[in-house]
């Protein structure tokens, strides 16, 4: 059989969570900041095919998330510490007492900020690589597809309510700790990417919300919001005054990127990692 049992793929999720929460701190960082690369990486190509004239279409919607499926594929197969499949693997490990409270929040806190540290530096290398910007025949500059892309989802990233928001990052969070539980239980690479794929693929065509990828997504739109105000305003159609208003890090921490964060956290602590220790861990104990 190519594959674990979703039985022994718990255990091996345990085990994960185990070893993630006692990792050095200078690994988690470094290990963290390449996550965070690798789903900007996602992030950057759904931008890419996002911009096409036909992505509100079935197959462009489809394709948007297909391509970022890249993201979480690098994470599992070349490794790196992301938060949101962290959330699963090292509660899992609390749970089962194979990792203390300490060393979960150790694990969490580090990663999480060294995956925005990744993010945020892809944003500014692919900002300086000039994809989001053109001229128009009198030359002034105006927002390439791409740019225009960037904004509009930052936008409406940090237009959602604080309940849209966390629910939308439960029902990511679910998704995405599913791959990540598929890609454990592959015993192959092809396996894990297909394990990745489908999931991936799934929340991000519906909309759901990531916390690592919106750490790219919505610095992105910000950079170039700010860079071109006025070429902003006149693609999204609101005044330049509301950019300075709209596209700034406090908003998206206090609009989006906290509820993301703890919707994520239950989608991926309890949906997943809690419902799967006491299914599969717990009751195997009991019987021992």
């Amino acid at each position: 059989m190519n594959y674990h049992t979703p039985e022994e793929t718990a255990v091996l999720a345990v085990n994960a969570g185990s070893k993630k929460a006692s990792l050095p701190v200078y690994k988690m960082i470094l290990l963290g900041i390449l996550a965070g690369v690798y789903i900007g990486f996602g992030a950057n190509i759904a931008i890419k095919i996002g911009s096409a004239p036909d992505s509100n279409s079935a197959l462009g919607i489809f394709l948007y998330g297909a391509v970022f499926s890249i993201g979480l594929m690098l994470v599992m197969i070349c490794g790196a510490e992301l938060f949101t499949g962290n959330n699963m693997t090292c509660f899992m490990a609390v749970l089962d007492g194979k990792a203390t409270v300490g060393g979960l929040f150790r694990n969490w806190v580090v990663v999480y900020l060294s995956n925005f540290i990744g993010s945020v530096l892809l944003a500014y290398i692919v900002f300086l690589a000039m994809f989001w910007v053109t001229h128009d025949p009198s030359g002034t500059v105006i927002l390439s597809p791409v740019g225009e892309k960037a904004v509009y989802i930052a936008k409406n990233k940090m237009g959602l309510s604080f309940s849209a928001a966390f629910m939308r990052g439960i029902l990511c969070n679910w998704m995405v700790c599913l791959a990540v539980f598929m890609a454990l239980a592959a015993k192959d690479i092809v396996g894990k990417i297909f394990g990745i794929f489908f999931p991936i693929m799934a929340f991000v065509s519906s909309g759901y919300e990531h916390c690592v990828a919106n750490m790219f997504y919505v610095p992105y739109g910000i950079i170039v919001a700010k860079a071109a105000p006025h070429a902003t305003a006149s693609s999204l159609g609101i005044s330049a005054a509301e950019i300075n208003n709209i596209f700034t890090y406090g908003h998206f921490i206090t609009s989006n990127l906290i509820p993301v964060t703890l919707g994520n956290i239950v989608g991926g602590a309890i949906f997943v990692g809690t419902f799967y220790y006491f299914v599969y861990i717990k009751q195997h104990s009991s019987k021992i």
